[in-house]
């Protein structure tokens, strides 16, 4: 029983040594020792003192310098060598191994909360004191676990963000992407459209037989039978040429088609609705047109042209229908320079096929506006203008009418001549505008002058500034001497004989 007891003692010596040397570097002295012991001599242990302690609590002295350690209370008991009596042992467990206790790693260190019943501070002087390293137990290792599992706020919150930024830079991808080929195909598609327009309207109106070929003897833009019939100027741009015709030096069609192969253009058409048109404008000879100008469009139309065109401002009015007569429908407005002309060209077989009242919802839907006038501003001064909404390519023969109102005006204005008294007023008008105009010309060259003189004169000023004083001195001596020179008498004077 006795070397069972040696036995405990050493094991249980060993193991605090073992367990408390590391502390014993990083602490210069234990509780209740100086600190300026600096070397601590090991004493022989005495055996029979160690008979008589029971169930010694060991505790960890805290360095200051050292930073907060979590602390594990040890409790080590020690069998009583003398006594064999179970009685006399509080703890008859043999077993030297301590008991760890598990502390929360994210608590300060305390106090023990073993009390001391007996400690001898001498008994075990020199002996080391260390923590033993702590063994969680297993409800500590769930809950560390658990901790680990749960997500951190912040990583989820920036994943959140991250997927969030991944998914729009996608989606802005991908609509880019499908933009792209939209237009693509929408280019095509639109030009392919605009061509076969413009290919239809010269299948039906400037081939063999139809009533450009008719009407004139050179048709393209170029000279030869193969010359080509239209001109490509854009992709919604097209023109088409003819000459050869008696009253007039040429003719020239341009059809400004909507922007279908812009897709932006596509939608704006969608909002703000607008359609294909052809211009005529007919050159005619000088010798072959007389003082006429006039126009016909649309009420709202009529007015706008009346105040905004310059010809129309100055020769025009809005003219009042003849009581006794057929004139236009409603919808359509007259200005003309007198009512005389706007009676000659208004005639019966026009009402009759398009400008009627019952042939104009049938054959008129794309009339826009009609002005011919022998003072249009620009190169040429007698022109005929023709303007028309053009239908889509598969009803384009809806416009033959209006189409033929090119040809037979023509020759109504080739062959049309004013009365004496509607000549006279005409001409009077002209004279009084020309001498307006030679007016507006003196005057934009007096103030283009005056401008010159003003500038010179700035200019000089700008280099008196620059000269120096006596520079100016001088200056103003010679024009003292010149200014006197001047105002002197002249005396003549005669060689004696």
């Amino acid at each position: 029983m006795k070397s069972h007891s040696l036995l405990s003692l050493f094991l249980s010596l060993l193991i605090f040594s073992l367990s408390f040397t590391p502390l014993l570097a990083s602490d210069s002295h234990f509780e209740g020792f100086d600190a300026e012991d600096d070397v601590v001599e090991d004493e022989p242990l005495d055996l029979d003192s160690l008979h008589r302690v029971t169930d010694l609590p060991l505790t960890q002295s805290e360095s200051t310098s050292s930073p907060p350690i979590t602390t594990t209370t040890t409790t080590t008991t020690i069998t009583n060598l003398d006594s064999p009596d179970p009685q006399s042992d509080p703890d008859p467990n043999p077993n030297p191994n301590p008991t760890p206790t598990s502390s929360d790693p994210q608590l300060k260190p305390s106090a023990p909360t073993t009390s001391f019943d007996y400690w001898d501070e001498d008994e075990f002087e020199g002996l080391p004191v260390h923590q033993q390293p702590q063994l969680e137990t297993p409800a500590v290792t769930e809950s560390a676990a658990s901790t680990d599992q749960t997500p951190d706020p912040k990583m989820t919150e920036e994943a959140k963000n991250v997927a969030v930024l991944k998914k729009n830079s996608y989606t802005v991808e991908i609509v880019c992407v499908t933009f792209l080929i939209m237009f693509i195909i929408n280019y095509f598609t639109g030009k392919r459209e605009n061509e076969n327009l413009a290919l239809a309207w010269a299948t039906k109106f400037a081939t063999k037989d139809s009533i450009f070929e008719k009407n004139f003897s050179l048709l393209g833009v170029g000279e030869g039978d193969d010359s080509p019939l239209l001109l490509k100027e854009g992709q919604n741009v097209f023109k088409f040429y003819a000459s050869g015709r008696r009253y007039c030096s040429g003719l020239l069609a341009t059809m400004e088609l909507k922007g279908r192969h812009d897709l932006i253009s596509r939608f704006y058409n969608l909002v703000v609705p607008c359609k294909d048109e052809i211009t005529f404008e007919v050159y005619m000879n000088d010798d072959s047109m007389d003082h006429v100008v006039f126009a016909m469009a649309k009420k709202k139309t009529a007015k706008t042209m009346q105040k905004e065109v310059r010809d129309l401002n100055k020769f025009a009015l809005i003219t009042a229908p003849p009581a006794p007569k057929k004139w236009v429908v409603e919808d359509l407005g007259v200005v003309s320079e007198s009512r005389e002309v706007a009676g000659d060209l208004i005639t019966e077989a026009v009402l009759d096929q398009v400008f009627g009242d019952k042939a104009f919802e049938k054959y008129g839907k794309g009339f826009i506006s009609m002005h011919f006038s022998d003072q249009h501003p620009g190169t040429h001064r007698k022109m005929l203008l023709f303007k028309f909404a053009l239908p889509d390519a598969n009803n384009i023969g809806d416009m033959s009418r209006l189409v033929a109102l090119v040809p037979y005006y023509i020759d109504l204005i080739g062959r049309y001549k004013l009365s004496p008294q509607a000549r006279s007023k005409t001409e009077a008008a002209r004279q009084k505008a020309a001498q307006e105009a030679y007016k507006e010309l003196q005057n934009a060259r007096q103030e283009a002058l005056q401008k010159k003189k003003a500038e010179r004169r700035k200019m000089v000023e700008e280099a008196e500034a620059k000269l120096s004083a006596e520079a100016i001195r001088r200056k103003d001596a010679k024009e003292r001497a010149r200014q006197m020179k001047k105002g002197m008498p002249r005396v003549k004077m005669t060689r004696a004989h």
